[in-house]
């Protein structure tokens, strides 16, 4: 079962776009990156899924499971 993720990713124009792992589109485009994360936390809490908080280059800063976690930690399962 692939593991549902959700980003917050640089948008190439300005500000920061909230994305679904493999989509397209933004989701939803914010003016600051703190605005984006803290959406984006709740969007992934709600979903369940993995959240990952991306640099302005692109690379990832932090990731955060929400459920689904391929790797939880040994006391956790």
């Amino acid at each position: 079962m692939p593991r549902k993720t959700h980003h917050v990713v640089p948008n190439p124009d300005g500000g920061w776009d909230l994305k679904k792992g493999g989509g397209e589109r933004a989701i939803k485009h914010f003016d600051t990156k703190q605005d984006a994360v803290d959406h984006g936390r709740e969007v992934s809490r709600n979903q369940e899924s993995e959240f990952v908080v991306h640099k302005k280059d692109g690379s990832i800063q932090n990731p955060d499971s929400h459920g689904n976690d391929p790797m939880p930690p040994k006391d956790k399962k």
